[in-house]
């Protein structure tokens, strides 16, 4: 039988993690039914800059989505922007949006959404919050998912969503249907979503010569030896030198990994010196950021 940090790996390399680990269910943000609390954000962009918002109070009951964003990578950030500008294109159905950037250096994350403007739809409000990494305090979120995302209507949740890794094919369309639920209309395919076709061709799958199955699961095995584990990271390494493509995955999963807290799951000590190893070495540069701010804030 297959260990559990095994099947883990064989999910996130095909890309279909869904919002659970095995029998444990992932949460984050309050759950369907609970009330959706007034919170405050920092205003980023045109006449919102500077100023203190509040997304709940403004829709004043009416359906309304809601996007956390824990963590800033390719992933999240085309999930928030496909999400927001199908909210925003049905605003005139009455339905509020609010995108709530979470970070602990205000400053810093006020330059860094600056930066990557042009990858987020500018008319839907975005804002820093106030409370940090954590967010709400009255929110329990979980900072080890990318992304929350909570639909709700009359000031409660009616679906929630915790994303260890956003899939657009595997999660928007659940996101799609949730919305539609509340706010009326038909559900869209997901090449009808403005901005969809142009984010998949960037997005291309991997080929099956790039299946990084057989490479990874060597490295991870609990009973290998040290020898055995730096033979196969070895062959991973050498491959990620040849394509570009491997490389990105292989520090994809490294981080989500290491992101979802499951680092001590994964084979032995030195196995897992190299899944640190790849994180840092392949990964998204602002998922590394978002790392290191996690660690000195345990720290303290």
């Amino acid at each position: 039988m297959k260990s559990p940090a095994y099947l883990l790996l064989i999910a996130l390399s095909l890309g279909i993690l869904g919002n659970s680990y095995g029998d444990e269910s992932i949460f984050s943000g309050p759950q369907v039914g609970e009330r959706l609390s007034p919170f405050t954000v920092r205003g980023v962009f045109d006449q919102d800059a500077g100023k203190d918002l509040d997304f709940v109070v403004q829709a004043g009951g009416k359906p309304i989505v809601l996007i956390f964003v824990h963590d800033v990578n390719r992933q999240s950030v085309s999930m928030t922007r496909i999400l927001s500008q199908y909210a925003f294109n049905r605003a005139k159905d009455g339905l509020a949006t609010g995108v709530v950037w979470l970070d602990d250096d205000p400053t810093e994350a006020e330059t860094s959404l600056k930066k990557i403007r042009h990858a987020l739809v500018s008319q839907v409000p975005i804002g820093i919050s106030v409370d940090g990494l954590e967010g709400p305090g009255s929110y329990g979120l979980n900072r080890n998912v990318m992304l929350t995302i909570l639909v709700g209507k009359e000031g409660k949740v009616t679906a929630n969503y915790a994303l260890v890794q956003p899939s657009l094919q595997a999660d928007l369309p659940k996101i799609l249907k949730s919305i539609v639920a509340v706010a009326g209309g038909t559900v869209p395919k997901l090449e009808e979503l403005e901005g969809m076709p142009e984010t998949m061709k960037k997005q291309a799958p991997m080929t099956k010569s790039q299946d990084l199955r057989p490479l990874l699961a060597p490295v991870i095995r609990r009973d290998a030896t040290a020898e055995q584990v730096d033979n196969a990271a070895k062959a991973v390494e050498e491959l990620v030198e040849k394509d570009q493509a491997v490389r990105t995955e292989v520090g994809r999963i490294a981080n989500t990994i290491i992101n979802a807290g499951k680092l001590s799951d994964y084979g032995t000590a030195r196995a897992q010196e190299y899944l640190n190893k790849w994180a840092k070495a392949y990964g998204d540069a602002s998922s590394q950021k978002q790392d290191e701010k996690r660690t000195s804030g345990d720290k303290q």
